[in-house]
């Protein structure tokens, strides 16, 4: 009757005892999860922190293969950067969608997230839900976004200088900083000239700008050509053309060579005459071919490379020369609907479609040499055409490589400028403008919402912060100034790095366009959002 006290203990305490055990561990889990994610995160921001502003420095990448890349465009290195840990892509992710929707800010916006994931961690460790600070950064962002709306100032396609100004600022952090004054220029004029109608426009194809890369020279022997560069030389067999005025030029994409059968088979001839049959049944079906070209009036012709037989032989060549037309082999695939649209002609398939209203015209075709080698360039293009091609020159590889990224971000900027007319101070003072705001508007506000408006607003301050580190300034001092500043009412005031003072930045000629920064706080602040909502990492079983 007496048994065992242990016995009679209710079975169900025990169950609630596991039961909480089990709760308790499943808070840690999630917890555990953020936490990792966050120094992920951070971890890939930290990387290329150095990297922001005009006093950045560069980073050198190497390939598997040994190839070297020396740049300093945020979207470059994190895409070439070995990355494993899933957050870790997701910025990755994020400084490819700023490069995408602005081209410029690269750098700004993987930094800011990382601000803001070490500003969620400490808010996480008071306690507060993942939740409240999600929605509040949300509010945060969108304010953000106002405050950066109302300081901007607005701007015409026609305003050279405003154009000049912003399109210099972003080459400036660039190795090729120094020839900032001849790529901004050529920048500018080469968006300008493919926008449709600039009253009315609201978004440039870059794809209508073409960037040719060769080696040799400096940066500075850099042009814009109106019209088309193509990287293949001219044909010079049986001493080819390689000037045409007045050109007509067709673009096949046909073979000019003899038939193949369809499946790999041999021809064994063993009678002469039967050989000699051959060869001038070969002869006549190339002449002919050649003839109905020169009936079309065609005086240039671009062949598209051929996978499966030779796109034109010698015969061909040698056929082509003596009707004086200039040749132009192995035109890439991607390369055709460029030509097209700059010359006006159509791609033509077969030689049954090869009629004077498909050939394109242009006013010179000829051959010129670019330090060691030699390329085509096709001026006077028919009027209705938009396309220029940007011939860049670099003394080696890696500053090639780097003039171009650095003229592609230019163009983005000018694009920016399109997409949304309006302008914006650089030199961290938008940053600190928006953390000033944000800083008052949290004071009115109650409870854990005006917490997090705080946090937002302080970590807001990293880019001045990085940008003073980076030019070797005291960032406490000089982020404490500018608030001060900021504070009084000067909105425009940032720093300026090159004389390590605090000035008004518009002056300095410091000018970005509204699209990199709204795009940069409104990304950063998103992908943010979505890490904090993650609370656990599955492998999938696929």
């Amino acid at each position: 009757e007496h048994g065992p006290t242990w016995m009679s203990m209710p079975a169900n305490n025990m169950a609630a005892r596991t039961i909480g055990k089990s709760v308790f561990k499943d808070k840690e889990k999630p917890a555990e999860v953020r936490k990792s994610n966050i120094i992920a995160g951070k971890a890939v921001a930290d990387a290329i922190r150095t990297s922001l502003g005009p006093k950045g420095m560069d980073k050198m990448i190497q390939g598997s293969s040994g190839d070297v890349t020396i740049t300093n465009d945020g979207a470059t290195i994190l895409k070439q950067m070995q990355v494993v840990h899933p957050i870790a892509r997701m910025l990755v992710e994020l400084s490819k969608a700023q490069d995408v929707e602005a081209g410029d800010g690269t750098t700004t916006v993987v930094v800011l997230a990382g601000s803001l994931l070490t500003a969620s961690q400490q808010l996480l460790s008071k306690g507060i839900h993942p939740t409240t600070i999600s929605e509040s950064f949300q509010i945060a962002a969108d304010k953000a976004v106002q405050v950066l709306e109302g300081m901007s100032t607005k701007v015409a396609l026609s305003d050279h200088e405003s154009l000049l100004k912003s399109a210099t600022t972003s080459l400036c952090s660039k190795v090729v900083s120094q020839y900032s004054s001849l790529l901004a220029p050529m920048s500018v004029d080469a968006v300008l000239k493919v926008v449709r109608d600039p009253s009315t426009a609201t978004n440039v194809d870059l794809r209508d700008i073409k960037i040719v890369k060769k080696l040799g020279g400096t940066v500075e022997d850099t042009e814009l050509v109106e019209g088309l560069v193509l990287d293949q030389k001219a044909s010079h067999y049986a001493s080819g053309l390689s000037r045409v005025e007045k050109a007509k030029i067709g673009l096949i994409q046909f073979c000019i060579s003899p038939p193949k059968t369809d499946m790999e088979n041999q021809v064994i001839v063993s009678d002469y005459s039967q050989m000699d049959r051959i060869l001038r049944e070969e002869r006549q079906y190339i002449l002919d071919i050649c003839k109905k070209i020169k009936k079309a009036g065609c005086n240039v012709l671009l062949i598209q490379k051929s996978i499966l037989r030779d796109a034109v032989n010698d015969l061909a060549l040698h056929f082509l020369a003596k009707m004086k037309i200039l040749v132009v082999r192995d035109i890439e695939r991607e390369d055709v609907e460029f030509i097209s649209r700059c010359v006006g002609c159509r791609p033509i398939a077969s030689l049954d479609h090869f009629l004077p209203e498909h050939l394109g015209s242009a006013q010179l075709v000829e051959e010129v040499s670019v330090g060691t080698e030699k390329v085509v360039k096709v001026t006077g293009c028919p009027a209705g055409t938009r396309a220029v091609t940007v011939l860049v020159r670099g003394s080696n590889k890696l500053v090639l490589e780097e003039a171009d990224r650095s003229i592609h971000d230019a163009l983005c900027v000018i694009r920016c400028l399109v997409k949304k007319r309006a302008l914006i101070a650089g030199g961290g003072a938008p940053e600190i403008e928006v953390a000033v705001r944000l800083m008052a508007y949290a004071n009115t506000l109650t409870g854990m919402e005006g917490y997090c408006l705080r946090a937002f607003a302080e970590a807001m301050e990293v880019v001045p912060f990085t940008l003073a580190e980076n030019a070797g300034l005291s960032p406490i001092g000089v982020v404490t100034e500018l608030r001060n500043r900021h504070t009084k009412g000067e909105t425009n005031a940032g720093i300026n790095v090159r004389k390590g003072v605090i000035s008004n930045i518009l002056e300095e000629n410091v000018v970005q366009p509204l699209l990199v920064s709204t795009s940069a706080v409104q990304l950063a602040a998103e992908t943010v959002r979505s890490i904090l909502k993650i609370d656990d990492l599955v492998n999938s079983t696929r």
